[in-house]
């Protein structure tokens, strides 16, 4: 998984409350188990028409925003099925950091094992932080984990707080199986003593 440290980058503004993980991902692309190529169906029904067109008026669509790398979004977000393909598409189309209101549970903690930053702040700082994405790709944010701060394209700083064992697995890019991999040595000892112990299992 890669490590989240330090991002500076183009912040879009997605002000929609309750955006569920079909809206994220519909449920037809749900077909692969692969975590590369679903950033393509990214929002897709909000992106493009029935014929494939692109909508011109969606954010991502919006030439200042395709290479945005920070979602500042409504309320609730990421609600919805458990389908993990959520965070798989959010991180495949670029977006490494997702700020709102409030997140689903779910969704919320399947971001951390993606190498995503979702961050929960009040509603004010949320609009705040809005109204600086809405500034076009020249307004560029930076999110600092080591410090736990946002800092706006004019300099005002936010700061967040993060669970301290999910901030370390985010700093140092582990997964549910880089943190077991740490343990491999002690694995290891443990399954060779236990063939040498019970050689029947």
């Amino acid at each position: 998984m890669d490590k989240f440290d330090k991002l500076t980058g183009i912040a879009a503004p997605l002000p929609i409350i309750n955006v569920d993980t079909d809206m994220i991902i519909p449920k037809q692309f749900l077909k692969t188990i692969k975590r590369e190529g679903l950033g393509k169906n990214l929002f897709d029904e909000m992106r493009f028409d029935d014929d494939g067109n692109e909508n011109p008026d969606f954010v991502l669509n919006k030439p200042a925003y395709r290479e945005a790398e920070i979602l500042v979004a409504g309320d609730n977000f990421g609600c919805g099925s458990s389908r993990e393909h959520a965070p798989w598409a959010i991180k495949d189309f670029g977006i490494r950091c997702v700020i709102a209101p409030s997140f689903a549970d779910i969704f919320y903690n399947n971001c951390f094992k993606n190498g995503i930053l979702p961050i929960p702040l009040p509603q004010e700082q949320v609009d705040l932080l809005m109204k600086d994405a809405e500034k076009g790709q020249n307004a560029r944010m930076t999110i600092d984990l080591e410090k736990q701060e946002i800092t706006t394209s004019d300099g005002q700083v936010i700061t967040f707080e993060i669970d301290s064992f999910k901030k370390h697995c985010l700093l140092n890019g582990l997964d549910d199986i880089g943190l077991t991999l740490q343990k491999a040595a002690e694995i290891d000892s443990f399954e060779s003593g236990l063939a040498q112990s019970r050689p029947w299992v």
